[in-house]
């Protein structure tokens, strides 16, 4: 990275933060991260919090189905002096294989932002 990028007029603060990202080791596949006890407790919290929302569940495929290609997804959040905050890694599904009306009817995620979800409030309690 220094070949490409001069730190000089940072802060040392700065410099600091980025030298600690540079480091930072993302595993690419799943067996990489397999191998570091980090990155394993990171994907069994995710797999809890996935069952514990009740996001998902674990059954067989129907007859003639097959299983939807997934793979994880490895990130490193830093706090602002650059210590690591925590291991992030997501599974994600590549959706782009399913087959409208065979694998799935309609989809439907609702969102909203917290900003619009506080408007919607205020307005409603300033008129009762």
């Amino acid at each position: 990275m220094c070949n490409y990028l001069s730190l000089t007029n940072f802060s040392k603060q700065h410099q600091d933060f980025v030298a600690t990202i540079d480091t930072g080791y993302k595993p690419r596949t799943f067996q990489d991260a397999m191998r570091d006890s980090r990155w394993v407790e990171a994907m069994r919290a995710e797999i809890t919090a996935l069952e514990d929302n009740h996001t998902w569940c674990l059954t067989d495929l129907p007859p003639g189905k097959r299983a939807l290609p997934s793979k994880w997804v490895f990130k490193i959040k830093y706090r602002s002096d650059g210590t690591v905050e925590r291991y992030k890694e997501r599974l994600v599904i590549a959706g782009n294989y399913q087959i409208a009306g065979e694998d799935y009817s309609e989809t439907y995620a609702p969102v909203a932002k917290m900003m619009s979800v506080r408007t919607l409030l205020a307005v409603a309690a300033a008129r009762n």
